[in-house]
């Protein structure tokens, strides 16, 4: 049987590495996965594992560091 399709829609930090695992997993399994990245992340970023479709944001890298 054909694997079934995901989007996923994340949030940076640990959400996306708490799903990330979970993303490859379901891909390792047959299942077709797309994940939305923001063009400004720390830890996303486009793998094997998955399609990674991006999109832009209002915010630079260190905006970002500095909200923290």
């Amino acid at each position: 049987s054909d694997g079934g399709r995901f989007l996923v829609l994340p949030m940076d930090g640990s959400h996306w590495l708490s799903m990330r695992p979970l993303v490859e997993k379901l891909s390792k399994r047959g299942h077709k996965v797309v994940v939305v990245i923001p063009e400004v992340s720390w830890q996303m970023t486009v793998a094997q594992a998955y399609t990674g479709k991006t999109y832009p944001v209002s915010y630079t890298l260190e905006k970002l560091e500095g909200s923290l």
